[in-house]
């Protein structure tokens, strides 16, 4: 049983934090019950056609969320990953259940370092603690790392800022690609971040959103996340965005990264790299915005000792959509073999500056900012 005054202490700090809208109302994408047996989560696979949120009761149902992606970004899959530690040692506080719960947390999906980052800096300091306190302390260190996320999201948000104010236009047209927004944390977000702030600031932002098939996060999460702050922007496929910078249509480019190398690498959706590239040679800057969680010690220029996420077919083979009685439905739409890497890495002489919570960094000075 938890103690009263852990459960009041959480929630007191959980309470004082904002939280970005939805249809007016303040939501994170994920937050625990106040019996803390279990969390709430934005169940990401139902937008933009339906808001639902949905209980994680068991560590099954964390690893099904993750896996399934009704949790995703790598910011976010690290919360509900120290959430699920949490959730398991609230049933069993053994050795062999903290071991477990962590195996099977970082097997649930490879690419994003901050999974992994997150679970072991939970399971180091909870490893040596008596049995007896073992579970009050996840739910305590999870709460922290998620209103640590939304700290270090606002920081990102005011020094991603600083770069958008300096492009003097009337209007100023940012490019994005996949979903690097609050629903990809727990709030704020990364890349989206600095649009949020400039916005709000009362500049005239536009922002160009990647369709970003085969799962299409730019048009179902990214999209849906400006129009509730009533952010102008404009759904392209993802291969219009060569075209609009050739035309001087594109001012910056801000992604996010589920991956950063030691010397600047990035490892993010697939298709970040070809914008990229264009981006190169129309010379229009292009930002990464990650917190430094996202850097792996590990990970040096061609030293990529992790799994590019390839993920089923039927991504690309099926579409989902409302059919013509707003029924949410699925449809086939090809019937050869497919391939699906989930990322792609972009190389660090393509990327201008990473935006992260210490500032703005070039991307060979990323290790410095650890230090």
């Amino acid at each position: 049983m938890l103690s009263t005054d852990i459960v009041d202490t959480l929630f007191t700090i959980f309470e004082e934090i904002r939280f970005m809208l939805v249809e007016g109302k303040h939501y994170r994408t994920i937050w625990p019950n106040k019996a803390l047996t279990g969390v709430t989560i934005i169940d990401q696979t139902h937008l933009p056609f339906e808001f639902k949120l949905r209980e994680l009761r068991s560590l099954d149902d964390v690893v099904e969320a993750i896996k399934f992606m009704r949790v995703r970004g790598a910011p976010l899959i690290g919360v509900t990953a120290a959430y699920g530690i949490a959730i398991a040692l609230t049933k069993n506080s053994t050795n062999q259940s903290l071991m477990d719960a962590k195996n099977k947390l970082i097997k649930s999906r490879p690419t994003a370092v901050n999974l992994s980052w997150a679970v072991n800096l939970v399971s180091n300091q909870l490893k040596n603690e008596p049995r007896n306190i073992r579970a009050s302390m996840a739910w305590m260190l999870a709460n922290k790392i998620a209103n640590e996320d939304i700290e270090t999201n606002q920081s990102i948000g005011e020094s991603g800022f600083k770069l958008i104010h300096k492009i003097k236009k009337s209007r100023i047209n940012i490019l994005t690609h996949c979903n690097a927004g609050w629903l990809a944390t727990v709030d704020y977000g990364t890349a989206l971040s600095p649009i949020y702030k400039a916005f709000k600031e009362g500049l005239d932002i536009h922002v160009w959103v990647d369709e970003t098939r085969p799962r299409n996060q730019g048009m179902n999460l990214t999209a849906w996340e400006l129009g509730q702050e009533n952010i102008p922007h404009t759904i392209i496929t993802d291969n219009a965005g060569g075209l609009l910078m050739q035309r001087g249509e594109v001012d910056l480019i801000i992604v996010g990264a589920d991956r950063i190398s030691i010397d600047g690498n990035v490892c993010n959706k697939i298709g970040t790299y070809l914008k990229a590239l264009a981006a190169k040679t129309h010379k229009i800057p292009f930002y990464v915005a990650a917190p430094l969680s996202t850097v792996d010690l590990n990970f040096q220029g061609e030293n990529n000792l992790f799994d590019i996420e390839c993920r089923d077919e039927d991504e690309i083979l099926k579409v989902k959509g409302m059919d013509a009685s707003n029924n949410l439905t699925e449809v086939k739409i090809g019937y050869s073999s497919a391939y699906n890497p989930a990322f792609d890495i972009t190389p660090s002489k393509y990327v201008t500056k990473i935006i992260c919570e210490k500032g703005i960094f070039n991307p060979s000075d990323i290790e410095k900012a650890l230090k």
